[in-house]
C-alpha cells in the first residue's frame, strides 16, 4: 500500500491529505451502509486516534460525523506535535471544533466510567490507532486501556469499528502482536474498513475473528494505471498474493472447444483405495473427481476390498491393485492421466512404495492424508521424487509432519511484525518440495514454487464451519484430481477445486456431510455459468 500510495503521489493523482479525506469518508459511508439504523439513535461516537496517519483518518471521521450532527469524543494516543504532517493537519482541523483528550485522561475516564459527555454511552467505538504498518506489540498501558474499554462497553452495547486494521493485529499474517502473556487481541470488532484492497491479515489466521466483517473503501487509487506507470510497482503487484475466485472459463473450455468429444478427451482419473473397512475415503474422492468433470474415474482397490467397493460404485469403475507392483501394471494404460493417493490408503511402507511408483510415472498427482503421513520423519525421500505436476494437500497436522521446522516458525507466538504467516509457510514448503502445496484450513493457501500464491478463505460471507466434517478433505482431493484429468494446470486446478468446495458447502448450509458435496457441484456450475 505504501508503494501504491507513493506512486499516486509521484504521478500527481492524489495527495496525502486527499487520500486521508477519502479514507475518512469511506469509513463513515461503510458504517452507515452496514448499519443504517445507527443514525436513528442518539448518535454518539468515541474515536481512538493513533500517532500516525491512521490517527489522521480518525480525526477526519470525527469531523465528518460531527457535521452529520453526531456527538463525538476524540482521544489521542501520543503527542500532537509528533503526528505526521497530514495527520497533524487533520488533528488541528478537528481541534478547532472539538476537544482532543490525551491518552492518560482517556484511561482515567474509562476506568471510572466518566466521559466528556457525562452519562451518554457511545453508539460507535472507532479504533483508528494503528493501520497496516504495525510491527510491534501494543505498549502495555495501551493494551490494558483497550481491555478496560472492552469491559466498560460489553459486546452489543456499542458498535465496534476498526479503521483498516484491528489494533494489535499483524496485517501481514492475521496474527495478534500482544504484549507479554496476552495472546488475544484486546478488542474484537463488528466491522473493519479497509482501503483500496483487503490485506492478508483480514483473511489469514485470526484476522476474520478479529475483524468481524470487512468492507473495502475505494479511495481513488487506479491500480491499473499505477502498474503501467511504475515498472517496479508492476512487479510487486504481479507477484502479489491473490484471492481465489471462480474460473468458469477454465471449466467451460473443454466442452466449447470439443462439443463432440469422447469421455477420454476429459481425462481418466485413478484413485487408490485402502483395504476392507477403509474404502470410504477413496470412494468420496472418486465421486468428487467424476462430479467435477473427469471423463472417467477408476478406483484401484486391494483384492480383499473389491466386493466392498463394488457394492457402492456405479458410474465409477473398479480395478484390482494389491500394492506398488500392481500399480505399476495399472499405469501401463497411458490413458490414466491423473492420480489420487492417500485417502484411506493406510500409513506405512506399502503406501510409501505406491507413492514413489505413482510419482515415477510423472503423471499429474494429488497426495493427501496417509500418502503424506507415511513420509513423516522421512520427508526428504518424498521430496526427491516430487515434480511440478504434483499437488500436496496437507492439513495442519500433516504439514507439521512433512515440514516440522517451517511449522515451528508458524506456531511460535510472534513478538514483532511482519509475523511469519501461513502464506510464508506455504511458499517455503512449495519451494522445498518442488511442487504445489495446498495448506488446508479456513484460510487455505495454495502456492507453487516461485510462482502464483492464492488465498482461499472461507470467512465472512463465505464462512462454512460445517465443512469441518469427516471426509470433506477427501472430496477436495478428488475434485483436484478430476480437474487435473481435464488437463487444467495443477495450481489452477487446486484453486478452482478449493473455491468450488467452499461454494458447494455454502449452497447446502449446516448439516452438510461429505457425501453431499459432489452432488452439489452441478448446481454451483449452473450458478457460475458453466
Amino acid at each position: 500500500m505504501r508503494a501504491i500510495e507513493q506512486a499516486a503521489f509521484d504521478g500527481g493523482s492524489a495527495t496525502g491529505i486527499e487520500l486521508m479525506e477519502r479514507a475518512g469518508q469511506g469509513v463513515v459511508e461503510a458504517i452507515l451502509s452496514a448499519y443504517p439504523d445507527v443514525e436513528q439513535g442518539h448518535r454518539h461516537a468515541l474515536i481512538l486516534c493513533g500517532p500516525g496517519n491512521n490517527g489522521g483518518d480518525g480525526f477526519v471521521i470525527a469531523r465528518l460525523l460531527q457535521e452529520r450532527g453526531w456527538g463525538v469524543e476524540c482521544f489521542l494516543y501520543g503527542e500532537a506535535i509528533r503526528l505526521p504532517p497530514d495527520a497533524r493537519a487533520n488533528h488541528d482541523r478537528w481541534a478547532a471544533v472539538g476537544p482532543v483528550v490525551a491518552f492518560n485522561d482517556w484511561r482515567f475516564g474509562l476506568r471510572y466510567g466518566v466521559r466528556m459527555t457525562g452519562d451518554v454511552a457511545p453508539t460507535v467505538l472507532i479504533d483508528a490507532l494503528f493501520g497496516t504498518g504495525l510491527t510491534r506489540p501494543l505498549d502495555e498501558p495501551l493494551d490494558r486501556a483497550l481491555r478496560e474499554l472492552d469491559a466498560a462497553f460489553p459486546k452489543g452495547t456499542a458498535l465496534r469499528v476498526a479503521v483498516d486494521a484491528p489494533s494489535g493485529l499483524c496485517m501481514d499474517s492475521g496474527r495478534p502482536l500482544a504484549p507479554g502473556p496476552q495472546e488475544e487481541l484486546p478488542l474484537r470488532y463488528d466491522l473493519t474498513v479497509s482501503f483500496h484492497r483487503r490485506k492478508l491479515g483480514h483473511l489469514l489466521a485470526e484476522g476474520p475473528d478479529a475483524c468481524g466483517s470487512v468492507k473495502v473503501a475505494d479511495i481513488g487509487l487506479d491500480q491499473a494505471a499505477l502498474r503501467a506507470s511504475r515498472p517496479e510497482l508492476r512487479e510487486t503487484l504481479a507477484a502479489a498474493v491473490t484471492e481465489a475466485a471462480p474460473r468458469a472459463y477454465e471449466l467451460r473450455k473443454g466442452g466449447e472447444d470439443n462439443p463432440g468429444g469422447h469421455k477420454y478427451d476429459y481425462g481418466h482419473a485413478l484413485v487408490l483405495s485402502g483395504g476392507p473397512g477403509r474404502t470410504g475415503a477413496a470412494r468420496l474422492a472418486a465421486r468428487g473427481a467424476i462430479r467435477v468433470g473427469a471423463g472417467l474415474v477408476t478406483v484401484a482397490a486391494p483384492g480383499s476390498a473389491m466386493a466392498e467397493c463394488a457394492a457402492h460404485l456405479t458410474a465409477i469403475m473398479l480395478t484390482r491393485c494389491n500394492g506398488a507392483s500392481d500399480l505399476g501394471a495399472v499405469l501401463e494404460d497411458e490413458r490414466l492421466n491423473a492420480l489420487c493417493l492417500g485417502p484411506g490408503l493406510g500409513v506405512g511402507s506399502a503406501t510409501r512404495d505406491m507413492v514413489i511408483t505413482a510419482l515415477g510415472s510423472r503423471r499429474r498427482c494429488v497426495l493427501d492424508a496417509d500418502a503424506l503421513t507415511s513420509f513423516a520423519g522421512s520427508a526428504p525421500t518424498l521430496f526427491a521424487h516430487l515434480h511440478s505436476r504434483v499437488v500436496l494437500t496437507p492439513h495442519a497436522g500433516e504439514f507439521a509432519r512433512l515440514f516440522p521446522d517451517i511449522w515451528r516458525k508458524l506456531a511460535e507466538t510472534p513478538t514483532g511484525g511482519p509475523a511469519f504467516s501461513k502464506v510464508d509457510a506455504t511458499q517455503e514448503a512449495a519451494a522445498r518440495a518442488g511442487c504445489i502445496v495446498l495448506f488446508k484450513g479456513r484460510d487455505t493457501v495454495i502456492a507453487e514454487p516461485g510462482g502464483r500464491t492464492v488465498v482461499c478463505a472461507a470467512a465472512y460471507d463465505r464462512a462454512t464451519p460445517w465443512l469441518a466434517t469427516a471426509g470433506a478433505g477427501d472430496v477436495l482431493s478428488g475434485m483436484i484430481t478430476g480437474l487435473l484429468a481435464r488437463d487444467i494446470w495443477p495450481v489452477t486446478a487446486a484453486e478452482i477445486a478449493t473455491w468450488l468446495h467452499v461454494e458447494a458447502a455454502r449452497t447446502f448450509g449446516p448439516g452438510l456431510i461429505a457425501t453431499d458435496i459432489p452432488d452439489l457441484l452441478p448446481g454451483v456450475f449452473r450458478a457460475i455459468g458453466v
